[in-house]
């Protein structure tokens, strides 16, 4: 008799999460087409642009915006910051857009506060996106390149 009352429950809690997870996927697969279109964008973009003023905290913060909006997996980062590198552009700025981009997801930002909660998903987001300013100083300065 009890194991019947268990076996409901299970199938009660996989029916709603099965709906819920139903309800989520338009919305995933928007946020993962937005966030395909904002990457082959901001790569190119960051090439062209010229506009890094050598001061390591903006030149961080502007790397961090960048990449803030442009998200994706740290297995692509690696290619990624090499072709940045490669291209002329500071250490400190790879550093910061690479960290923001693989931590900061402003574009799943709404995705994350349905399934979050909208203060979790600001504060982290807010958190990810200072400590990647922080994080690139603190390699440029530990590797005594300012």
């Amino acid at each position: 008799m009890e194991g019947d009352s268990d076996t409901m429950k299970y199938r009660e809690t996989f029916v709603k999460t099965a709906r819920s997870f139903g309800e989520f996927i338009p919305l995933l697969i928007g946020v993962l087409l937005l966030v395909s279109l904002l990457i082959s964008a901001m790569r190119m973009k960051l090439f062209e642009l010229n506009i890094f003023t050598g001061n390591v905290f903006i030149d961080s913060f502007i790397g961090a915006v960048f990449g803030s909006f442009a998200t994706g997996n740290p297995i692509t980062s690696y290619i990624i910051g090499g072709e940045f590198l490669r291209n002329g552009i500071p250490l400190v700025v790879v550093t910061s857009f690479l960290v923001a981009w693989v931590t900061v997801g402003m574009v799943q930002l709404p995705a994350e506060s349905i399934m979050l909660g909208r203060r979790f998903a600001i504060t982290r987001n807010l958190v990810s996106f200072l400590l990647s300013i922080a994080v690139a100083v603190a390699v440029v300065l530990t590797l005594g390149l300012v």
